[in-house]
C-alpha cells in the first residue's frame, strides 16, 4: 500500500475473531527535522494501531523512518505532530519526568549493543528499570531472579557483562525488558551482533514470549529475522509501504495489503 494507513475501525465480520485491545495507537504522526534550510520529514502522517499480543517486524531501507518510529514508540523522541497513546495514555500530555517514569513502567527495550551497565552484575542489570520508578514493587528481586533463570542465566547472577558472551548479554537485556511487565517490548536489531546460532536462540525466546501474549515490535533489516514475526510492517519514505499479517516461516502472508 502507498501512503499512511490506519488500521480499520470497522466492526469485524460475523464469525471473525474479535481484535485484541489496542496497546499502541499512532494517529497522523509526523516527525520533521531541519537540516540547514531543508525540512526532512522522517515520518509523514503515519497512522497505525498495534494490539495486545501481536508480534510485528518493522522493516524498511535506510531512511524509511523505522528508527524514528521506534524512537517515538519508545518515548525517546517526541513527534512534531499527531497523537501517540499507550494503553490509552496520551504520551504528549506527559512532562519529561512523567515520561521517564512512564517509559520505565510501560516499555521494555532490547538493543543491538545490549546497553548493559558494565559495573553491574546480571541481577543488578535486570533490575535497572525499577530504579526509575517512584516505588519499588514488592517481590521485585524474586521476579528478577525468576527472569534470570528463565533466560538461562541462573548460574551467572553475579557475573558482569564483560564476563558474558554476546548471546548471554542479550539474554540479560531480554530479562531486563520484562522486569516491569511492560505493555510493549521494543527490540532494535536485537540479533545484529550475534552469530546465526545464537541469533536463532534469541529469536526462539521471542517466539516463547509471543506465545505467552507479549506484544513485541522488532525492528530489523534482515528478511530471515522478519519472517520469524507474526506480522510485517514495511516503511518507505516515512509512511507505510505494506502490511503483511499472518506471515509464515517461509515468508508467505495470509493477509497482505
Amino acid at each position: 500500500m502507498s501512503g499512511s494507513t490506519a488500521e480499520s475501525a470497522e466492526p469485524a465480520a460475523a464469525g471473525a475473531p474479535v481484535p485484541s485491545e489496542p496497546v499502541a495507537e499512532l494517529s497522523n504522526i509526523t516527525r520533521m527535522y531541519r537540516m540547514g534550510e531543508e525540512e526532512v520529514h522522517a515520518l509523514d502522517g503515519f497512522s497505525f494501531t498495534f494490539r495486545k499480543g501481536e508480534y510485528w517486524a518493522i522493516m524498511g531501507s535506510s531512511g524509511s523512518g523505522k528508527s524514528t518510529l521506534l524512537n517515538i514508540l519508545g518515548c525517546v523522541d517526541r513527534p512534531t505532530g499527531g497523537s501517540y497513546r499507550v494503553r490509552g495514555q496520551e504520551v504528549a500530555d506527559l512532562d519529561d519526568d512523567e515520561l521517564s517514569t512512564f517509559r520505565g513502567a510501560e516499555l521494555g527495550f532490547i538493543f543491538q549493543s545490549y546497553n548493559l551497565i558494565p559495573q553491574l552484575d546480571v541481577l543488578e542489570n535486570i533490575l535497572m528499570p525499577v530504579m526509575y520508578q517512584d516505588e519499588v514493587p514488592e517481590g521485585i528481586e524474586d521476579r528478577a531472579l525468576e527472569l534470570a533463570k528463565r533466560v538461562g542465566l541462573g548460574e551467572r547472577l553475579h557475573h558482569r557483562p564483560m564476563q558474558l558472551s554476546g548471546g548471554q548479554q542479550q539474554r540479560v537485556a531480554i530479562a531486563r525488558s520484562l522486569i516491569n511487565d511492560p505493555a510493549l517490548i521494543l527490540a532494535d536489531e536485537a540479533t545484529g551482533n550475534l552469530d546465526s546460532k545464537t541469533a536463532d536462540e534469541i529469536l526462539e525466546l521471542f517466539d516463547e514470549l509471543h506465545a505467552e501474549g507479549k506484544t513485541i515490535l522488532l525492528v530489523t533489516h534482515e528478511a530471515e529475522v522478519g519472517r520469524r514475526a507474526e506480522n510485517v510492517l514495511r516503511l518507505k519514505d516515512g509512511n507505510i509501504d505494506s502490511v503483511e499479517r499472518g506471515v509464515s516461516r517461509d515468508g508467505e502472508a495470509t493477509d497482505a495489503k
